[in-house]
């Protein structure tokens, strides 16, 4: 017996047959799989169940009357988002609007009571002058009542009359007066004239307080 022939007898004298070079063992087991095991045909890849996020799309796209009312009560709630905005902006306008107005009111007042307190005692004195007969007539008198009234339309008030009840809010007591002619804790006399302009007191009035004889 050759060598070679010793070298391919194993075991029980069994023969194992020479591996080809050209093809190896494991091409041949790789084909032998492969014609055992036959690989995917196109039938089997349509077949393949499609995951659940590609059935909601291709179910979403197979019933568009289903998507679209989804998308009107997106639009309807932006819609009433913005509407909702517009009337918060509305709201805030009229206030700062009346805010607005009110400041200038208020800042009109101030400079018209501080104008008019600088008139106080030119007021003073055409009142003093009209109680002693001076104003009755002529030039001076109709300049006097021109002034008047063009600070009464400013919203100049005089306060202080006889037989109000005593105000300290607008009223300055500077006697008691016992009289039985005037209800006590009322103006029994005036001694100076105040004035106000709108809710604003420029001058409290000197007055006498009645009390009882």
């Amino acid at each position: 017996m050759s060598m070679s022939d010793s070298e391919n007898t194993k075991g029980h004298g069994q023969s194992v047959p020479e591996e080809d070079p050209e093809h190896p063992a494991h091409a041949q087991s790789g084909e032998q799989q492969s014609q055992g095991e036959p690989g995917l045909t196109v039938d089997d890849i349509l077949g393949t169940p499609q995951s659940e996020g590609v059935e909601a799309a291709d179910a979403a796209s197979s019933n568009p009357d289903d998507a679209a009312p989804a998308g009107e009560d997106a639009a309807q709630k932006l819609a009433d988002e913005r509407l909702e905005d517009l009337r918060r902006l509305q709201a805030e306008f009229v206030n700062f609007k009346n805010r607005t107005s009110r400041e200038k009111e208020q800042l009109r007042d101030f400079v018209s009571g501080d104008m008019i307190t600088a008139l106080l005692p030119v007021l003073d004195d055409i009142e003093a002058a009209r109680k002693a007969g001076d104003l009755t007539d002529g030039p001076f008198a109709a300049i006097a009542t021109k002034l008047e009234e063009t600070l009464t339309r400013q919203g100049l008030e005089r306060i202080g009359d006889v037989g109000q009840a005593f105000d300290p809010t607008v009223h300055e007591a500077v006697l008691q007066q016992p009289t039985d002619q005037v209800e006590p804790d009322h103006v029994s006399l005036v001694l100076r004239s105040g004035f106000k302009i709108g809710d604003r007191v420029v001058r409290a009035a000197q007055v006498a307080v009645a009390a009882q004889p």
